[in-house]
């Protein structure tokens, strides 16, 4: 294992290099296309691991102020790229212990995603490009993670995001994926141009991309600079992770297969954006503004993430919208200034909700429909999946001891500490968490199954990632000390009032979302009690239609004036102005072509005198 970590690279490279494999061989790598997938996380696993086994045998190192590393960097490795006068860009490799826990991340749910992907997306005649994708997107995550640089970083960010697209689109042919994939773009291109533009100051303010050069020169920048380029770094994250403002997209992903959404929707693509915070932390240290930015965009969406959850019917909906709250808990932590808590609960939740839409996967592959209320008593045809199931939402509500339960309360007191009134809508959306999951859970698998329902068990390569995800998923938040000591910090102890609310919160919440969805029926007269304020949460507060208002339809209008006045008037009148001027001239200039002799010889001789006339004056001088 210690040899692995001399060549950190190679959890870029392996998958990369199989991901083009599998591309090639095409239909005829249909037998190995799964085990070449499996390979790629495989090797960023392995590779993980020792980076693991190295840095805790590092012990504890206190982190230094001022470095983007926190734990001990136990490999390190640059190549220079471009260079410019004093600019350089560089691409290369640091491991440290945020990147060791990181890529562990990546590598636990990108293994169990692929083998759960071997029973769930058996007969797809798009197999092949499904899995290469996996591989594809397993090493554009390690580039994110493994980076010592924004160059690389952006690189892995953009690799991702390509992934992302095409992986949301993977059954093009359906309108709907196709329009959410394009629409999962276009949103978080809007961030990209934020982190591409806070990049760019960065590089002219400290003539580097290097995370420690530039982290080293955040002292002697302008306040005003890094306090804008942070907060388009920001915008970047915000884009990336789904938060309010541009958090849209990432319920119409689920579009997707669902394995996809467990792997990129759900553990590792949308959380780059809070591991991109975390690298540079010293720069957000520096802009307070930033920060400020971060907390409000996690805290609307948080809270309003987790209400619009409550009113779907769909399972994978119910996840999503709950995705995009427990990010908008990381953020508010980043932003009240617990970078450990919120990576912490990065990594219980990648845990935890990837487990839940393996989980929501199996359930759709065993009862064919992703309906809730079309469900009902799967506990018994599915009782695997639904014992990791409960594991799942217990941990998602944070009910102790499961891994929820010391990430989020870590969290809560976090942000209690720094911002005490943006904790109480933090403590709101956890009480809000426990009623969409108890509510999810009784409409699938209590009461009375469906008419026409006939569910079965998942196969063993589909609940065997389920069994294997329940361990971290109950036990990881006994590891909370040995986490933040790899990250160079010491764990901040439970506070019991914390706790007791936050478990009350979730005691409370969990018998609401129970009793207000007795079978379909129950859950039809809750949605008919809250009339119009149900209705909009179901539609997510018709979020979509505002913004198409307010933004698109203005965009297209203006975009449609432009091309009005630049192109028809400018630059059409241009080109057929030149083309009058040419014809005018050459009427002109052919009312001198009269065939007479006489008058070429006088404007020959007129030619030559005003020549010798010309040479004559220039002489004088």
């Amino acid at each position: 294992m210690s040899a692995l970590l001399a060549y950190p690279w190679l959890a870029v490279a392996v998958p990369v290099a199989l991901a083009l494999v599998a591309a090639l061989l095409g239909s005829r790598g249909r037998l190995i296309a799964p085990w070449l997938a499996a390979i790629s996380a495989s090797t960023v696993l392995a590779i993980a691991l020792s980076s693991l086994a190295a840095v805790a045998a590092a012990g504890h190192v206190a982190e230094k102020p001022g470095s983007p590393w926190l734990g001990e960097v136990v490999s390190q490795g640059t190549i220079r790229w471009f260079a410019a006068g004093d600019m350089a860009l560089s691409i290369g490799w640091a491991v440290d212990g945020l990147t060791a826990v990181m890529l562990t991340v990546v590598g636990v749910v990108a293994l169990a995603v692929v083998v759960f992907s071997a029973g769930y997306m058996h007969g797809d005649k798009g197999w092949v490009r499904y899995f290469a994708l996996l591989s594809l997107f397993a090493g554009s995550m390690s580039l994110l993670v493994i980076a010592d640089s924004f160059t690389g970083l952006f690189i892995g960010w953009e690799l991702v995001g390509a992934c992302s697209y095409l992986l949301i689109g993977f059954w093009y042919e359906k309108p709907s994926a196709a329009a959410a994939a394009v629409k999962a773009f276009l949103t978080t291109r809007v961030g990209d141009v934020g982190l591409l533009i806070g990049l760019a100051l960065l590089w002219g303010a400290t003539g580097s991309l290097g995370y420690e050069e530039v982290l080293a020169e955040v002292g002697t920048v302008a306040p005003l600079s890094v306090m804008v380029a942070a907060v388009c770094l920001a915008i970047g994250a915000m884009g990336k992770s789904a938060q309010f403002p541009l958090h849209a997209w990432l319920p119409d992903a689920m579009e997707g297969p669902t394995p996809v959404s467990a792997l990129i929707h759900a553990a590792t693509m949308v959380a780059a954006g809070v591991f991109l915070v975390a690298r540079v932390w010293p720069l957000f240290e520096a802009a307070p503004t930033a920060r400020l930015v971060l907390m409000t965009a996690g805290a609307v969406s948080a809270f309003g993430a987790a209400l619009a959850a409550l009113a779907q019917r769909d399972i994978k909906k119910v996840l999503a919208y709950s995705t995009i709250s427990q990010l908008g808990f990381m953020f508010t932590a980043l932003g009240a200034g617990a970078m450990v808590a919120a990576f912490f609960h990065l990594v219980a939740h990648a845990a935890f909700k990837a487990l839940l839409f393996l989980a929501s996967g199996s359930v759709i592959h065993g009862a064919s429909t992703q309906d809730l209320h079309e469900m009902g008593g799967l506990r018994k045809a599915m009782p695997v999946t639904f014992a990791t199931w409960v594991v799942g939402v217990l941990a998602l509500a944070g009910v102790p001891p499961l891994a929820g339960f010391f990430s989020k309360d870590a969290v809560l007191e976090g942000v209690l500490h720094s911002a005490p009134g943006v904790a109480v809508l933090l403590f709101a959306a956890a009480g809000v968490t426990a009623v969409y999951s108890a509510r999810a859970t009784r409409l699938a698998f209590f009461g009375t199954p469906a008419a026409g329902l006939h569910a079965h068990e998942s196969p063993a390569s589909m609940t065997v990632p389920l069994l294997a995800l329940a361990v971290p998923a109950a036990g990881l938040g006994f590891l909370a000390a040995s986490v933040s000591g790899l990250l160079g910090h010491e764990a901040e102890p439970l506070q019991p009032m914390v706790a007791a609310v936050s478990v009350g919160l979730a005691l409370l919440g969990g018998v609401t979302g129970w009793l207000s969805a007795a079978g379909p029926e129950g859950d039809t007269a809750t949605a008919r009690r809250l009339g119009g304020v149900w209705t909009l949460l179901a539609a997510a507060y018709r979020y979509d239609a505002l913004v198409d208002r307010l933004v698109v339809k203005p965009a297209v209008t203006a975009s449609r004036a432009l091309w009005a006045f630049g192109d028809r008037l400018v630059a059409d009148g241009a080109a057929h102005g030149l083309a009058a001027l040419v014809k005018r001239a050459g009427a002109r200039l052919s009312a001198w072509q009269t065939g007479d002799a006489q008058d070429y010889s006088t404007a020959i001789a007129v030619g030559v005198a005003a020549m010798l006339a010309l040479t004559v004056w220039l002489g004088r001088w």
